[in-house]
Order: structure tokens, then sequence, then C-alpha cells
């Protein structure tokens, strides 16, 4: 699933009259990076949530003949409903015996291929479906931000923090790491999902769900981000794309 529903604010003015997912990087729409990197992957659904904007990338997608990939719509264009609630309302969308991974229109990285190409070569990979598995597998890696995940020392997702307000949920953790905005959800903790109100950040519900599910981190060493989330990022998105 490609979340694309965002009102882009921080890339205003392009977003006054364009999705931030249509916000062109190195010749192409941001949500042409990620649709390629996930059909390199091997990737054959996707499911793309829509609210600003959101005939324009409807029909961005028909224009290119869906990449010839089955790509769905989740049309929020009714009120959007954050990243949790987004999930739950494309539920009906996705193979309820498979595992969903999610990923932000708007990071840029050469971390998604490096684990797909993991998950295609090793049957012990976490992301492996005939392999044991936790509920969910969130992508993180050393990174400086105000905003980190807190973790044990068996990667099992513990609290969340802002360094720089001092705020603190859930609980601490031997280990400090930045969430790049791509995980995995298995079938497994789709019920709990569906009892969330029609709005949350999936955030809330990780730290509300992972004393008793199994959230783990999977850090990428040389996992190379960038989130294009300002327009003062659009010079080194273009850099980023080149290399």
């Amino acid at each position: 699933m490609v979340f694309a529903a965002g009102l882009g604010t921080r890339l205003k003015p392009l977003t006054d009259t364009m999705p931030k997912a249509l916000v062109r990087v190195g010749g192409q729409p941001l949500l042409w990076h990620v649709i390629m990197k996930l059909k390199a992957a091997g990737y054959e659904r996707i499911v793309v949530n829509v609210h600003h904007f959101a005939q324009q990338i409807v029909d961005y997608l028909s224009a290119n003949d869906n990449f010839g990939l089955d790509i769905r719509i989740s049309d929020e264009t009714s009120g959007l409903l954050e990243t949790g609630g987004g999930i739950r309302k494309a539920m009906p969308l996705f193979d309820p015996a498979s595992p969903i991974l999610i990923h932000n229109v708007d990071i840029l990285t050469g971390g998604l291929s490096l684990l797909c190409e993991t998950r295609k070569a090793q049957r012990d990979c976490p992301l492996c479906e005939d392999a044991p598995h936790p509920d969910a597998l969130l992508l993180v890696s050393e990174r400086k931000t105000k905003r980190y995940l807190l973790f044990d020392d068996e990667m099992r997702l513990q609290g969340w923090t802002n360094i720089e307000t001092g705020e603190l949920r859930g609980r601490t953790g031997e280990r400090r790491l930045a969430f790049s905005g791509i995980h995995v959800l298995w079938p497994t903790i789709f019920p709990l999902l569906e009892q969330m109100p029609e709005r949350f950040p999936i955030m809330d519900f990780y730290l509300k769900v992972c004393a008793d599910c199994l959230i783990r981190g999977y850090e990428q060493k040389d996992l190379r981000l960038l989130d294009v989330g300002k327009l003062d990022t659009l010079d080194q998105a273009n850099e980023f794309i080149t290399k």
C-alpha cells in the first residue's frame, strides 16, 4: 500500500494545484518512483489511498495503464483517515491471507530493494510468509531526527520519544532508532486493526498493542533514505535519485 492521500502542506505552493504524490523528482512523480521500486521487487498488487486532488492520481495511473500492475484505489476524499485509519479502510482491497507492505509516497530509499531481495533469496527472512514472523515489522535505521522508536535488545518495540520536547510514550528501550515510513503488517494483527476507530495514526496503534503483540524493528545498516516532505529537500531529492 502506498500512502498518497496527504495534503502535502510542507510542499506548498506546488501542492496548491497537485497532490504530493505527483510532485516530480528526477523528472518523474514521487508516486512513479515508489511504484517502479515495488514492481522491480516483484509486487503485483498495489493499493494507493487518495484524498487531495484525488482524481489527478486516478487519471495519472489510468493514463499509464497502471504500469501493468493490479493497482487499486482506496478513496478517502470524504475525509483523511490518517495512517492507521487509511490501512483499516483499505483492508478489503488486500489479500486477507498475505502480509502488507506499507510505503509512504514521499520516502525515497534504496533500502526497500535490499529488503525485497532478501525476501526472495532467504527463506528465513522475516518477510517470508512461510517463516516465523512478527505481527508487524518496522524498517528502521540509525538516523538523525527528533522522533525515535525505542526497542529492547531483541528489537521488540517498547516506546516512542521526541528528544526535542522530552516526550516519552510507552517504555524506554536499549535501542533508539528512526522509523523509515516503511513497514509490514501480517494478517495476525488485522483483527485488532478492525477494532480501532475510523481515524487514527498507525504508530498510536503499534504503541497501544506492542506489549501484547510482537512489533519488531528491522534495522537496515546501510539504509539510504530521504524524506521529500519540504521544498528545500527537492534539490537533495534530485541528487539522491541521480546517485
